[in-house]
């Protein structure tokens, strides 16, 4: 975790320094160790340095190369540092004593633009070329590190977080309404758009090349979704996650502070947990941190036998936050700051205050689990794959034991795939069957008609405000986002294809960064290791779900590690109760005040009769009505309460609160 910012003036205007230093001390919190500025003519770099590894305490950045030519800032972890070594023959220095940045300047000497090919972590960077008058830029494969830019026929301009562009007094500070229908319709499909016009995000997995003849976006690399591992036992796939799972959280060890981990209890925390800990323990390490919040009114919410099952194993120092008695509205105007847009998730003011426990203990680097269900794969695909293939039986023995984890009826389930994968082949096998279906349908067509018409928009869009749908072009946006989005029918490699490129990921990875910033820490998470995510996604359907136990290659594979309870658990925690409780138990009084009253920009989105309508529904009904509800009233808050913030606030007015 650093910040970086950078200037190219394409009209060949002198870089003004005082607006490079500007910039560079808005990041303040992302680097509290140190900052410098290099400048020259119409380019200009800066940085700001949190230490976190211990090659981490030796870096100067920007950092030029020998001969002067060459500049790089960076937000960067390198995590293939011996192979990269080798590789560019770096034998003078000690491996210790060679940094991060040097070693992606020198992989940008020997390779030039295909560097990032080459390059294992998780990294934003950026390199002035004075020899081809341009700056190469390039982010991770996953988009974990921040990279925001503006750029116009004057001038390009780049930042670890928008608000140090908007430092530039001729970059314009538009809200994107397109994004805004986005958000309202919970769609993150397109990686680059921001909630300001004209400022964009680099996309995870490509570079960029500016220069006076303009901006060249290149992808460097993508998942093969066509690949498939065949190994020869279930024991042989276990072995072959636990190795490649091992490297992913020993490669995230490095550190020259203390280190931390969630332990929310679920499976994915808990294998990080669990990993880390044996790992720290084989080398005589330090001991590992753990933060859990945890919930005394609300039980449902809270995963405390399970927690206490890893913190039983020992070797491990826990801490604790109370999940219920927080506020979700908590902080906000300081998180609006750090965030620079609104905020999708409800559990941040959660996470806000577990970040504050992880500072209290000086710990810097932490562990996190984000995702990891995406990455192994629920495996869900594979009943699509088992019903195309007329294997019957073991599709009804999955339906069966799914049932069971998740509540819901087995014979509507089953009846599901055998609808699409039994009776319409055996339909189009047979004339008279057709022509009945065939009659059948145009008796039905108006309600189908109706029925496609309606699922155009998700329900809760109703609340859209038409006008404001057809103006920037919504309902098709949808269409489009829908057919990305379509589960059913999809094998499993498919299906998990595409739940590992929604640009939902990188837009919440952007999201905890940034909270992380908030208190100089680096959040790692080994789940997102370009290694690990091949595997899973080259794994045979089989692996991933088996007897209704998802993520079967995960539980196999963590045997011995982690506690039998977690490892054979069903299901996990659902905080949307911890929500309402928040909502209504702590601010019933201002919400009554922003829904009922005081709605302002938001209201030209929403149809507000409607909006009202659903809060009463919210604040009069039982919990399961509140369940249904409760999403739609937290995007319309956090989005009403973002654009009144926005409205009123440059975005460097409140960098004395951060």
């Amino acid at each position: 975790m650093s910040g970086i910012i950078g200037i190219y003036n394409l009209d060949g205007k002198l870089v003004d320094h005082q607006q490079l230093t500007h910039m560079v001390n808005i990041l303040a919190h992302r680097g509290p160790d140190g900052l410098d500025a290099w400048c020259s003519e119409s380019v200009g770099l800066g940085h700001r340095m949190l230490w976190t590894t211990p090659e981490s305490l030796l870096e100067k950045l920007p950092l030029i190369n020998d001969i002067s030519n060459l500049v790089i800032t960076a937000d960067i972890r390198i995590d293939n540092r011996d192979e990269l070594i080798y590789a560019l023959e770096l034998n003078d220095s000690p491996a210790e004593k060679i940094t991060d940045s040097q070693l992606v300047l020198a992989a940008y000497e020997k390779w030039g633009e295909q560097c990032p090919e080459y390059l294992l972590g998780d990294f934003a960077f950026a390199i002035w070329d004075q020899r081809k008058q341009i700056m190469f830029c390039a982010r991770d494969h996953f988009g974990i590190k921040p990279f925001y830019y503006y750029s116009s026929k004057q001038t390009f301009v780049f930042a670890s977080e928008i608000k140090a562009i908007f430092c530039l007094p001729d970059v314009p500070q538009q809200v994107n309404e397109v994004r805004i229908g986005d958000y309202l319709v919970s769609m993150f499909h397109e990686p680059e758009i921001t909630s300001y016009k004209n400022i964009f995000r680099l996309p995870p997995a490509y570079s960029m090349t500016v220069s006076t003849e303009g901006i060249k976006l290149q992808c460097y690399w993508s998942l093969d979704p066509n690949r498939e591992l065949r190994l020869g036992s279930d024991e042989e796939y276990a072995q072959a996650f636990r190795e490649i799972f091992t490297k992913a959280v020993e490669c995230r060890l490095r550190s020259a502070f203390p280190i931390g981990s969630h332990l929310s209890g679920g499976l994915d925390s808990s294998s990080i947990t669990c990993m880390a800990r044996k790992l720290l323990a084989e080398n005589g390490g330090q001991r590992l941190h753990t933060f859990s919040a945890v919930f005394d009114e609300l039980t449902e919410c809270d995963e405390r036998p399970y927690i206490n099952a890893v913190i039983a194993q020992g070797g491990l120092e826990p801490h604790y936050v109370n999940g219920d008695q927080l506020s979700p509205l908590k902080n906000l105007d300081k998180m609006f700051w750090h965030q620079d847009e609104a905020f999708y998730a409800p559990n941040w003011s959660m996470g806000w205050a577990l970040y504050e426990a992880i500072q209290k203990q000086g710990v810097r680097i932490i562990f996190d689990g984000f995702d990891g269900d995406n990455v192994v794969s629920d495996g869900y695909g594979y009943l699509s794959e088992l019903a195309r293939a007329g294997r019957w039986f073991t599709l009804t023995r999955e339906v069966k034991e799914l049932a069971k984890t998740f509540g819901v009826n087995f014979w509507g389930w089953l009846w599901t795939y055998v609808k699409q994968y039994g009776i319409k082949p055996t339909i189009s096998k047979y004339p008279l069957l057709r022509l009945l279906q065939e009659n059948w349908q145009r008796l039905t067509d108006s309600k189908v008609r109706q029925d496609k018409q309606s699922a155009k928009i998700p329900a809760w869009s109703t609340i859209l405000n038409p006008e404001f749908v057809g103006r920037i072009g919504l309902e098709k946006r949808h269409e489009a986002w829908q057919k990305l989005q379509s589960n059913f029918g999809q094998d499993e490699r498919e299906r998990h294809y595409r739940n590992l490129t929604q640009g939902l990921t990188s837009f919440a990875a952007e999201m905890q960064d940034k909270t992380c910033a908030a208190f100089a820490l680096e959040q790692r998470y080994p789940f997102w290791d370009k290694r690990l995510v091949e595997f899973c996604l080259s794994l045979p359907a089989e692996q991933k779900l088996h007897l209704g136990w998802n993520r079967i290659v995960m539980r196999r594979a963590m045997a011995d590690i982690l506690p039998v309870e977690v490892q054979w658990r069903r299901g996990k925690a659902n905080f949307s109760p911890n929500l309402v409780h928040g909502l209504l138990s702590l601010e019933r009084s201002r919400l009554d005040k922003l829904i009922l009253n005081d709605l302002g920009e938001m209201a030209q989105y929403v149809n507000v009769d409607v909006l009202k309508q659903t809060y009463q529904r919210f604040i009069c009904s039982q919990s399961l009505s509140r369940a249904k509800d409760v999403h739609t009233i937290w995007i319309a808050v956090s989005l009403t309460l973002w654009l009144q913030y926005a409205a009123s606030h440059r975005p460097n007015e409140l960098a004395n609160k951060s």
